[in-house]
């Protein structure tokens, strides 16, 4: 949005510039944790402080005390936050060569299979007197697999917002499992996890998913809440399935927590393995997350009309407000692409409203030196200055906070009143 404008006083109290955000459970800095179990491979999982989004999602789905991550220590300070695994609770379990041993584009390639022992270390840099760290289970393919190809039963399902990518991620799991491990028996799940119990079911193979990639959103439909553990995994014992696919966000994957905790309880031979869907690229230690460049892409569209809109006219401020929850990076990202940005607000570097190096100052200096500016804002940033003046607490169905309008009440309390 843009308009013609100047700044009017403001109404907000001054926020030190030299003090932080707390790195509280209210202001998650990450993806929250998610459950990884597959036949052939483990990944890592953050976990934090419960925080009130994860309080009522508990509440609502009753998550066990046991989804707590497994703590493993080691020498030298080192902490591996391990993954649930059908040994924890199928002693004994039988293992089966890897089929991609015996795959010629797989078998020439020296050390492919991940070892066991591998992991990933949380913090890259380190001082050399400082403790190991946190580390995570490295993920990838085992030599050995704990389902043999002609039992598997797979199923997909993707809950939450729609992501670019999500078809794709379809595809590769449908092509790969069939190519690569040979099973035949896969499941699509359609409209979320109420899918399970109230929806058909779609049977994917490679001819079924070869062109999706090419359209947007989920051929399986998608939906948030509907979460019901046990009529969930009634489905799954009834059907048959082994091996459950969840892609979703961090409602999502608290919800495959407990789907796991409830198979754990019946003592099924079931892998859960969450794919996590976040255009915000909010999950540590990977490189990047599926959607994250094409929201950088669309952002940059959205800057470059503000930018022209605000040019256009005397002392215009074009806000543009980007997703990202309590993470910056599409904000970051967009602004170091477009270049025409002259202030970005994220939700990782705090800032204020009025005094000595406040916002309403450096708008007030770009506007007299430049005649316009245009102000990129993460829909997390500034939360607490925006929940202080309008206090608001209300959860989406899938417990997730619901944030307020920052991009709105930024433009209504920095342009010039119309009396």
């Amino acid at each position: 949005m843009a308009s013609s404008a100047s700044i009017s006083r403001p109404r907000f109290r001054c926020f030190d510039p030299t003090s932080s955000y707390p790195a509280t459970a209210d202001h998650p800095r990450y993806f929250s944790s998610a459950v990884s179990l597959s036949s052939s491979s483990s990944s890592s999982s953050s976990s934090s402080s419960s925080s009130p989004r994860e309080n009522g999602f508990r509440d609502t789905m009753a998550i066990s005390n046991n989804s707590e991550p497994k703590i493993v220590p080691g020498e030298g300070g080192y902490v591996l936050e391990d993954v649930p695994h059908l040994v924890d609770y199928i002693p004994d379990l039988p293992t089966y060569p890897n089929p991609l041993q015996d795959n010629p584009s797989y078998s020439v390639v020296k050390q492919y299979f991940v070892n066991a022992d591998d992991t990933v270390a949380q913090k890259i840099v380190v001082h050399k007197d400082s403790p190991r760290g946190t580390h995570f289970r490295r993920s990838g393919p085992r030599q050995k697999v704990y389902f043999e190809s002609d039992e598997v039963h797979a199923c997909i399902v993707t809950c939450g917002g729609l992501c670019p990518g999500l078809n794709t991620v379809i595809r590769e799991l449908v092509c790969g499992l069939n190519h690569m491990y040979h099973v035949k028996r896969i499941l699509g799940i359609e409209g979320g996890y109420r899918g399970f119990y109230a929806r058909n079911t779609i049977p994917l193979t490679p001819k079924v998913v070869n062109d999706i990639h090419k359209r947007g959103g989920t051929i399986l439909g998608t939906s948030r809440g509907g979460h019901d553990t046990s009529k969930i995994v009634d489905s799954i014992q009834d059907r048959g399935i082994n091996q459950v696919y969840v892609i979703g966000g961090d409602g999502t994957q608290r919800g495959a927590a407990v789907i796991f905790e409830e198979i754990r309880r019946r003592g099924l031979k079931v892998a859960v393995a969450g794919i996590p869907k976040t255009i915000d690229n909010d999950i540590p230690v990977i490189d990047k997350s599926f959607g994250f460049d094409s929201a950088v892409e669309e952002a940059q569209r959205a800057i470059n009309a503000a930018h022209v809109e605000a040019e256009s006219v005397e002392n215009g401020i074009g806000v543009v407000k980007l997703m990202g929850r309590y993470s910056g990076f599409i904000a970051m990202y967009a602004t170091l692409a477009s270049r025409d940005v002259d202030c970005c607000l994220i939700p990782e570097s705090p800032f204020y409203l009025e005094g000595p190096g406040g916002l309403y100052e450096y708008i007030e200096k770009r506007l007299k030196e430049d005649g316009h500016i245009v102000i990129v804002i993460a829909e997390g940033a500034g939360d607490v200055l925006l929940s202080e003046s309008l206090p608001k607490d209300e959860q989406d169905a899938s417990g997730n906070k619901l944030l307020q309008d920052v991009g709105l009440w930024l433009s209504q309390n920095i342009k010039i009143p119309l009396t």
